[in-house]
């Protein structure tokens, strides 16, 4: 459905700006996970409508017929097809498997294809360079990696750009970056994962500030007690109520908030009240196919 209306969009005329589409929510594991069977996953299961793909977002600029995705994950199949075709280019946050394991489709395995632009750090860079099959993509010209360093603004397309934001995340493979990405008028930050607020060299009240922004932020878990028998501290994300309590602070934060790479354990995949109290309090639950627009409609 999601790819049928952004093809009609496309199609309708005048081109649409340039937007964000959420093509994803769920920790990398995705639901049904691996080895779950509580009653979400075992559901799931039995019904493919109520899976949920791992977290990854959109980037489209219809007038340049211009798209991106960020992350490739293992539903990178399906969440191509989403986005309408192959991507312009991919950007890539860091080398856990939730964000990287889709590059192996483009291999000579599945789609062969050619050169298509992997966009990411120089630590990231080397990672897939050194170390197969990923390096088998960069020889056989299945990706053309680009690297950014952080912090370096780049263009995407005409009415898209992009800045890398170096943050703290278990960094055994690769450095972590979120991706803040601005449009014509109106901007979408991308932060999947990140160890915890006050490890971070910035401050996400600052990035706030803009009220042009719309936020996607690490919503992993909500409780310290989701993984029996694992501790959380081998496994740091900030917990929803920490992030919560950190954006009490920022009246101007509400209704631009929105939590996004919720685990399969995570309440808020199935809890209606803790999902309704969340969102009385200002903050959303990312959705699959909610749309950002990145361009303030031309007056008509």
């Amino acid at each position: 459905m999601l790819g049928l209306l952004l093809a009609l969009l496309a199609s309708s005329g005048a081109a649409p700006g340039p937007e964000a589409v959420v093509l994803g929510i769920a920790q990398d594991g995705g639901v049904p996970h691996a080895g779950c069977h509580q009653p979400l996953c075992a559901e799931a299961r039995r019904d493919p409508a109520r899976r949920v793909r791992v977290a990854a977002l959109g980037l489209l600029d219809p007038a340049a017929g211009k798209r991106f995705l960020v992350d490739a994950t293992p539903d990178f199949g399906n969440q191509m097809e989403a986005l309408g075709g192959l991507p312009d280019g991919i950007l890539l946050t860091h080398a856990h498997v939730g964000h990287y394991l889709g590059l192996a489709e483009l291999g000579r395995e599945v789609l062969g294809a050619r050169r298509v632009p992997v966009i990411c750090t120089p630590s990231m860079a080397r990672f897939l360079r050194e170390n197969k099959p990923w390096s088998r993509l960069v020889t056989l010209e299945n990706i053309a990696i680009r690297e950014v360093a952080p912090g370096e603004e780049i263009v995407l397309s005409p009415g898209l750009r992009a800045t890398a934001l170096r943050v703290p995340h278990r960094d055994e493979d690769s450095d972590t970056v979120a991706w803040l990405v601005r449009g014509p008028s109106r901007s979408v930050l991308w932060l999947p994962d990140i160890d915890k607020w006050g490890k971070w060299d910035r401050r996400l009240d600052e990035l706030l500030a803009d009220p042009a922004l719309t936020a996607f932020v690490d919503g992993t878990f909500f409780s310290a007690d989701e993984i029996p028998g694992r501790a959380i501290t081998e496994i740091p994300h900030p917990l929803v109520p920490e992030t919560e309590a950190l954006l009490a602070a920022m009246p101007s934060a509400k209704g631009r908030v929105y939590f996004v790479h919720l685990n399969h354990t995570n309440r808020l995949l199935w809890d209606a009240a803790a999902r309704a109290a969340l969102e009385a309090r200002g903050f959303g639950i990312a959705r699959e196919g909610q749309r950002i627009p990145l361009a303030v409609p031309p007056a008509p």
